[in-house]
């Protein structure tokens, strides 16, 4: 292993991130703060819903904010990369094996969604005009963010080495919006009891178990799946999503 190449590519990339950090930061986070602004400061101010509801959507926004900001810091460049500007042949190039390539796109992708899950706090916070959250448990939620980052940068590059540049749109519909919709976002997952089948079959989709972990630690009053179940299934999926990505990467690398 060159960790002094491996250094220089996650810092070429850092770099990268950096030049285009505002216009990446918008496009992460405009999404999650206007649902933060109507749900949680329009609705509840006027009335419409309880202002209990800002403590239960502020950790599902953390959570998609992160997963959204991973899949796309890993999964974009991938695509580009290996079918349009061939980029990634320079990258092949360098004196490292296939795998640790990988490694650095999903800890690259990790810091951009531990970035974004950061950023989105404070802004989240004062568009809802305050939320009653708990600190109590730093050290579970730190566990958390690093969890739900390291499941988003490693599906990204699942996704980033399966879907062709003409699937984009498709990767989105089918996969993306399905996964957040129902990914226990905007609500608890014991909301969905009035529907026994669907309250089941979502347990399938991990950003349930990211936005309830986190909500578990921020809002431990509100109803929530137990932390240690959270968390286990969440590193289950991490280390699934981790070695189907590398595998992918270093077969369309060689082919």
């Amino acid at each position: 292993m060159n960790w002094k190449t491996f250094y220089a590519l996650l810092a070429r990339d850092g770099h990268i991130a950096r030049r285009n950090l505002m216009m990446v930061m918008v496009q992460i986070l405009l999404q999650p703060l206007l649902f933060t602004f109507v749900f949680g400061r329009v609705l509840t101010s006027g009335g419409f819903m309880r202002a209990q509801f800002k403590s239960v959507l502020l950790p599902g926004v953390i959570a998609i904010s992160m997963v959204i900001a991973g899949i796309q810091a890993v999964a974009m460049p991938m695509i580009a990369e290996f079918q349009f500007s061939r980029e990634i042949e320079d990258r092949l190039l360098a004196p490292i094996e296939n795998g640790w390539l990988a490694v650095e796109k999903i800890i690259a992708g990790m810091l951009q969604a531990l970035t974004a899950g950061l950023l989105v706090i404070p802004a989240a916070w004062l568009t809802m005009g305050g939320a009653n959250v708990s600190y109590a448990h730093p050290f579970m939620f730190a566990g958390f963010c690093l969890l739900v980052a390291l499941l988003a940068a490693a599906g990204g590059l699942a996704l980033g080495c399966s879907v062709g540049q003409t699937q984009i749109g498709l990767m989105f519909s089918l996969i993306m919006t399905p996964m957040l919709m129902f990914g226990c976002v905007y609500y608890p997952w014991s909301f969905l009891r009035p529907f026994p089948e669907l309250q089941y079959l979502v347990l399938l989709n991990p950003v349930v178990y990211a936005t309830e972990g986190l909500r578990g630690t921020l809002v431990p009053q509100i109803p929530h799946i137990a932390a240690p179940i959270a968390a286990a299934v969440l590193l289950a999926a991490d280390v699934a999503l981790v070695t189907i990505g590398i595998k992918k990467f270093c077969r369309k690398a060689v082919s």
